[in-house]
C-alpha cells in the first residue's frame, strides 16, 4: 500500500509540475513587468528542481510518471490565449496564474489526503510544491 500510494502521489505531482511549467511558459512572453517576470521565472526554476527530485524517485520505482490530462492542458491553453488576445496585460497574466495556482493547491491537497499511505519523502515534496504554488499566488496579488 505504501509503495502504491507513493507512486500515485509522485505521478500527480509530476503531472502538476508539468502543467504549472507549461502555464508559466505560455504567459512569460507576454509579461511586461520585470518583477512579475522574475516571480514567474523563479517559480518555474523551483518547479524544475522539484521535478528532478520526483524523477529520481519515479526512476527508483521504475515508473514513467504522468503527463497532465490532455483535455485540462488544452482548456488551459485555450483560456490563456483567449484572455490574452482580449487583454494582453500583466493583470490578465496574474489572474490566469493565480487561478492555476489555486487549482494546483486544491488538487495536490486532495491527492495528499487521498494517498495517505505515501512515504514521508513524497508527502514532503507534495507539501513543498503546494507551498510553492501558494507563495506565487501571494507574490503576484499586487498585479491583480
Amino acid at each position: 500500500m505504501i509503495e502504491s500510494d507513493t507512486i500515485k502521489l509522485l505521478r500527480e505531482c509530476d503531472a502538476g509540475i508539468k502543467m504549472g511549467v507549461s502555464a508559466i511558459d505560455d504567459v512569460l512572453k507576454y509579461v511586461r513587468d520585470d518583477t512579475l517576470r522574475k516571480y514567474l521565472a523563479d517559480c518555474k526554476s523551483e518547479h524544475d528542481k522539484l521535478k528532478e527530485e520526483i524523477q529520481i524517485l519515479l526512476d527508483e520505482y521504475h515508473d514513467d510518471g504522468k503527463d497532465p490530462n490532455p483535455m485540462a492542458k488544452s482548456m488551459s491553453w485555450m483560456k490563456t490565449n483567449v484572455k490574452l488576445v482580449m487583454n494582453e496585460s500583466d493583470e490578465t497574466i496574474a489572474d490566469l496564474i493565480t487561478d492555476g495556482c489555486n487549482m494546483g493547491v486544491k488538487s495536490l491537497n486532495k491527492y495528499l489526503n487521498q494517498y495517505k499511505a505515501a512515504d514521508e519523502k513524497t508527502k514532503d515534496i507534495t507539501k513543498r510544491l503546494i507551498n510553492l504554488e501558494e507563495k506565487l499566488a501571494v507574490d503576484i496579488r499586487c498585479y491583480l
